[in-house]
């Protein structure tokens, strides 16, 4: 990996951080909070691509479990991953992969549409689909429960899609971070 690659995880590691900063919104039946350290997540993926966004993530998750507070509220330290939130810090870097490998994929014709489709796919998708569960075994309530106080996120994880949306095609077309492997001519 370059120099130039690690920074760029570095960065995308120190931005979900700071976002971290911002409070956390309760939600009430489910003993998760609506953050944005997501919008994190997404912004790593979109902008960065496949890999470089999921070592972003696991980067940022590696500084955490080391047991810096860098979560939303000041949390840190190996703990955070086995309560209720821990599905969601987990998906992290899996979603971050997600929204990058579809980006990679639309790179061409990479728009806001397609922004937009790899954000929600990765970003809102991937991490219920790991948080849900996780919150209702730690949280201690049922499936039905942690999924009907998930529908709160929506909203928020609608907003910061559309930001890391723009913000992803914006940089897409004045200064491409991903770089996609050369197609070579074919042999003839």
């Amino acid at each position: 990996m370059k120099s130039r690659d690690l920074a760029y995880v570095a960065l995308f590691a120190a931005i979900t951080a700071v976002l971290g900063l911002l409070p956390a919104v309760p939600v009430p039946g489910i003993p998760v909070p609506i953050t944005a350290q997501t919008l994190g997540v997404m912004l790593a993926g979109s902008v960065l691509g496949a890999r470089r966004g999921g070592l972003a993530l696991l980067t940022f998750l590696v500084v955490v479990a080391a047991g810096l507070p860098l979560l939303s509220g000041g949390r840190g330290g190996l703990g955070v991953f086995v309560g209720p939130s821990a599905g969601y810090l987990y998906s992290w870097p899996i979603a971050a992969f997600v929204i990058g490998f579809l980006t990679q994929l639309t790179w061409r014709r990479f728009n806001l549409a397609w922004a937009m489709v790899a954000n929600l796919v990765g970003g809102v998708a991937v991490i219920y689909a790991l948080g849900i569960p996780f919150t209702s075994i730690y949280g201690d309530v049922s499936l039905t429960a942690a999924a009907t106080g998930s529908l709160s996120f929506i909203p928020g994880d609608l907003v910061k899609a559309g930001i890391a949306s723009v913000v992803a095609v914006a940089v897409h077309k004045a200064y491409p971070v991903i770089e996609l492997p050369r197609r070579r001519p074919a042999a003839g």
